[in-house]
């Protein structure tokens, strides 16, 4: 029977958020130490995520859901690689593994989220509003929800009302996001407020000053007022 007393070290440096340290404890165990080896490929591949390290963060992830352990780990995982996909565009295999997801009756709030934002970036926005609702309806504050849903409808001159208060409500619970600044701002040049949306993405720019998608917005906004 495997030990996995001896990763203590490694989970914990895991949860402190250390994952650096974290990374090297679990690289440097022996074949032979005793521990259960898809534990370790799961961590390993939790590390190498939270650090950004993508490809082997997909290799270790994979493994974990191929060797079927636990059913809650064999969901995170596959979750994690959903949103691994995403960040690195592909989005075909992304929606591949949140549809396994969902197969599975795994039907979290951040599962809808993120296939309504792989939805809206294959341009099918009727798929997208839907499962951004969903989303709401399981989690009414998941933050990406309600940026994203409001952003789709401003983009889409739909309900600008509801729009406002999504972004809103998302900026206030998440006040120093770029990409909610941003969608606010958006919201309020769709409405014609101009002072207010050059208010708020000017705030993004300074969060994220490398965003073309920023720099777009806030020269709509000039183009619009001359400035």
């Amino acid at each position: 029977m495997a030990d996995n007393s001896v990763l203590k070290e490694g989970v914990r440096l895991y949860s402190d958020g250390d994952y650096e340290k974290a990374l090297g404890f679990f690289l440097a165990l022996p074949a032979d130490c005793g521990a259960d080896k898809n534990e370790i490929s799961y961590y390993l591949g939790l590390c190498n995520a939270k650090l950004k390290r993508y490809d082997d963060a997909l290799l270790y992830l994979e493994q974990v859901v191929t060797s079927g352990v636990s059913l809650e780990k064999t969901l995170q995982c596959r979750f994690l690689l959903a949103v691994i996909y995403v960040e690195t565009g592909r989005k075909r295999l992304a929606d591949f593994e949140l549809t396994k997801l969902l197969d599975t009756g795994y039907m979290s709030a951040s599962v809808y989220a993120a296939i309504a934002y792989i939805a809206w970036e294959q341009d099918d926005v009727s798929r997208c509003l839907d499962f951004y609702e969903k989303s709401l309806e399981r989690d009414p504050d998941n933050i990406s929800s309600l940026n994203g849903l409001g952003y789709v409808l401003a983009c889409q001159d739909r309900d600008l009302t509801k729009a406002l208060s999504l972004c809103k409500q998302a900026v206030k619970l998440s006040p120093t996001s770029a990409a909610c600044l941003d969608s606010l701002g958006w919201v309020y040049y769709k409405m014609g407020l101009y002072d207010d949306a050059m208010q708020y993405l000017q705030k993004a720019e300074q969060i994220d000053g490398e965003s073309t998608e920023i720099a777009d917005h806030i020269q709509s906004v000039r183009i619009r007022t001359r400035r």
